[in-house]
């Protein structure tokens, strides 16, 4: 059975929960839904729904980079909005990390997110070249 190593970074929010910032099993790893939260305060970021989402994906990134991988090895997502009408401003800085050969992705409104936050992405991505 493959081993399932937990991944944890004080450059990303910490798990405030009973879950981890990642998982990894063998050449894949899975997050954790990153939300806006400033790892140094805990606290959102202050802003638009495009500061917002400048923040889930830097925090991503620190996660996918404590793994062994990155923003480029993304191949899904999974995109959580507070609002659908903020689709084409989160599509925007979205866009500025996922330059080239963007990931497959999916994106729905729901109820709510934790903290009040506008916007929540969780990946899978491949370590290693």
């Amino acid at each position: 059975m493959p081993k399932k190593e937990v991944i944890a970074t004080r450059k990303a929010p910490a798990a405030v929960g009973p879950y981890a910032q990642a998982i990894r099993v063998q050449d894949l790893v899975f997050t954790a839904g990153q939300i806006a939260l400033d790892p140094s305060t805990g606290k959102l970021v202050p802003g638009d729904v495009k500061a917002q989402t400048r923040q889930v994906l830097r925090n991503l990134s620190a996660v996918l980079e404590a793994a062994g991988s990155s923003i480029a090895q993304v191949v899904k997502t999974t995109v959580f909005l507070a609002d659908m009408r903020s689709y084409g401003d989160v599509n925007a800085v979205y866009g500025e990390f996922f330059t080239d050969n963007p990931p497959a992705r999916s994106a729905v409104q729901v109820a709510a997110l934790p903290l009040g936050a506008s916007v929540e992405i969780e990946a899978v991505a491949v370590c290693g070249d």
